[in-house]
């Protein structure tokens, strides 16, 4: 019996072909959506349109074209940023990262279910930093300069041709300065409607702090094994 694929993944299967190319109609969508992915790519992110309180910062990489070719810059801040040092359990960084539009869309609603959990237990957090141009490991200054004991980062992943604008990552690093590696963090990806929900990343994450916190360290030796609820 013939089984649809289709039903079970958006992934490109079972296209047809005409003759020994595919067929024009899904051609001109792999091409749709190769450029949608590039949009998401080169889109700026807009720290206004968040609309929650926040510190603005931006990494060595002046603008969009020389993030894309140094990456590099993009891991460290900007000589004009400026951080004022406290004593703080954690720190939350909102980052572009190559996808603005995956932060527009999830990192708002990630965050208020964060907080949620974090509001329930003494977590006493830096300011709420958003980071333009930036890379993962530019929390790792950030949380340093915050004077944060872990650092976590929301970032735009990069875009799949079937998720061109819809993918954030969340990283999560303890003790953090320049020279972490990502061996030393935690990652929850592919956090969205289609993938793992606000509730869940969340949960996982809140895992992740309280044990980082209890252990003093993340990375390879910090398993995430919580149940969701």
């Amino acid at each position: 019996m013939a089984v649809d694929l289709k039903q079970f993944t958006p992934a490109r299967v079972a296209l047809g072909r005409a003759g020994h190319g595919l067929p024009t109609a899904e051609l001109l969508r792999f091409q749709l959506d190769h450029a949608r992915a590039r949009d998401a790519v080169y889109r700026e992110l807009d720290p206004a349109s968040l609309g929650v309180p926040h510190i603005l910062v931006r990494s060595a990489a002046g603008d969009r074209r020389t993030y894309l070719q140094r990456p590099d810059l993009g891991r460290k801040l900007s000589a004009e940023a400026r951080l004022a040092k406290g004593d703080y359990a954690a720190a939350i960084v909102i980052a572009d990262g190559l996808s603005a539009p995956a932060v527009h869309h999830h990192a708002v609603p990630l965050l208020a279910a964060l907080t949620k959990r974090l509001a329930e237990e003494d977590w006493r957090l830096a300011p709420l930093t958003v980071a333009l141009q930036a890379r993962v490991a530019i929390g790792d200054e950030i949380g340093q300069r915050l004077g944060a004991r872990q650092v976590v980062v929301f970032i735009g992943e990069r875009p799949g041709l079937t998720s061109p604008d819809s993918l954030l990552g969340v990283y999560l690093t303890w003790d953090p300065r320049p020279g972490r590696t990502d061996a030393e963090r935690n990652c929850i990806s592919n956090v969205r409607t289609e993938g793992i929900s606000y509730a869940a990343a969340a949960q996982k994450l809140h895992f992740l702090m309280r044990e980082a916190r209890a252990r003093k360290l993340s990375g390879v030796a910090l398993k995430e094994d919580a149940r969701l609820l």
